[in-house]
């Protein structure tokens, strides 16, 4: 029987089948670098203050270092990806993960363990933005989007099992131990990626020019209207997640009585809104335009957002505070994918993947790790500020959506259509 060739791959149907679920895989547990590098140790927050002496706010900046140093080690990794090729920066930034992981667990101050957290996240930045590329360079239109939502089935995993293994790794490890936990992930993820990943940049399409250029390209990508409207709106979202990551151990645990256990249940619960949104998200890609999707997600996120000061200002206990969580977090199956998905598609964006990614995972980064202490800053007594600070997110991320893209929005482009397939490669739409 004579095999068809994907046009995406040039292999054979049945081999291009296994390489996607092998990429589906990779990828999807390198974007998890970020998710399991901060989810893992959420059950250990409150022993990690005890045994350092020091509070909930100082606690929450090992939190905040971690995604400073996931949005500064984009910047860097993205563009040397569009340089170099995807895969040394790649391997290098796992290898440096490993090592930071373990000088986490080594730690004797919260101060170097603040220090030491934002190296590991710089590492492992490459990981994210590198995987991101990796999809540009392989897929167009709405399979782009189609992919991403993919790869949150297996980035999904990472907020639902890590609290709860974390919950239980508690039981016989000290926090350090977790830190332990991290490294061998990284080592086993450099393994994946070495044995098991081609390069997907060959060298006359990589950028030339040095630090200049990605200066411009930077300068370029942040003054695309289209594409800043985007990034901002991944940001603020990520910010009302963030949020509410930072602060739901200690409103969970200490405020309404959960125990490590059992927050990492409902923590992994809530995760699941992650997974299912974007799966029904990926399914109704080429259906349904990425806008709509887009939009649905953010109105999911104001619900929550808004369900959640509600529950806490009236005094409604763990039956308002847990459904308004489970709708923060499904919005975010829905925001993410699809704004990614949109902001790469977009103009310049298209041509430089790498940059593109990279600037994404800052703004993302940046406005996650700057919402975290806003959780905590009232102290461990109240959940009123991280509720507060997730319904005005959640408000501002519409805002942006609605005045930095609508009006050009442009009808369905080839490939966004009814008649798209999963593995289409139609050129991308124009952010419509």
């Amino acid at each position: 029987m004579t095999q068809t060739a994907d046009p995406s791959t040039g292999e054979a149907r049945g081999g291009a089948a296994d390489r996607r679920l092998w990429l589906i895989i990779v990828l999807g547990s390198l974007t998890a670098i970020g998710p399991l590098s901060i989810d893992l140790y959420l059950p250990a927050l409150p022993a990690l203050a005890d045994d350092l002496s020091t509070g909930a706010m100082q606690t929450q900046l090992t939190l905040t270092a971690c995604v400073a140093g996931l949005a500064l080690g984009q910047a860097v990794a993205g563009p040397l990806s569009d340089s170099l090729g995807r895969r040394r920066p790649l391997l290098v930034g796992l290898a440096a993960y490993a090592v930071a992981s373990l000088l986490c667990a080594a730690s004797p101050t919260v101060e170097t363990l603040i220090a030491m957290r934002m190296v590991q996240g710089a590492a492992g930045a490459a990981g994210i933005v590198i995987a991101r590329a990796i999809v540009r360079d392989l897929y167009q239109g709405v399979a782009v989007a189609r992919f991403f939502s993919m790869l949150m089935l297996v980035t999904g995993l990472a907020p639902i099992l890590a609290p709860v293994v974390g919950g239980q790794l508690l039981r016989v490890l000290p926090w350090p131990g977790l830190f332990a936990v991290l490294s061998g992930t990284g080592v086993a993820l450099f393994l994946a990626a070495l044995l098991g990943l081609r390069e997907t940049l060959p060298p006359e399409r990589r950028a030339t020019g040095g630090l200049r250029a990605t200066a411009a390209t930077f300068r370029e990508l942040a003054t695309d209207r289209m594409f800043a409207g985007y990034a901002l709106t991944i940001g603020l979202a990520f910010g009302a997640m963030f949020t509410y990551i930072s602060g739901s151990p200690f409103v969970l645990q200490d405020i309404y009585g959960m125990s490590p256990q059992t927050y990492g249940i409902a923590f992994g619960v809530n995760a699941l809104g992650i997974v299912g949104a974007s799966q029904i998200g990926g399914r109704l890609a080429g259906r349904v335009r990425l806008r709509r999707l887009l939009a649905t997600g953010l109105g999911l996120l104001t619900a929550g957002g808004a369900g959640l000061v509600l529950a806490v200002l009236t005094g409604a206990g763990l039956y308002g505070v847990l459904p308004a969580l489970f709708l923060v977090t499904s919005g975010q199956g829905l925001i993410l994918p699809n704004a990614t998905a949109l902001a790469l598609s977009s103009g310049r964006a298209s041509r430089v993947a790498g940059s593109a990614s990279a600037l994404l995972g800052v703004t993302q980064f940046t406005l996650g790790g700057a919402a975290a202490p806003l959780a905590g800053i009232a102290g461990p007594d109240t959940a009123v500020p991280m509720a507060v600070s997730i319904a005005a997110l959640a408000v501002l991320a519409c805002v942006v959506t609605a005045t930095t893209t609508r009006d050009r929005e442009t009808k369905a482009a080839p490939g966004t259509g009814p008649g798209a397939g999963p593995g289409s490669g139609a050129a991308p739409p124009s952010a419509g």
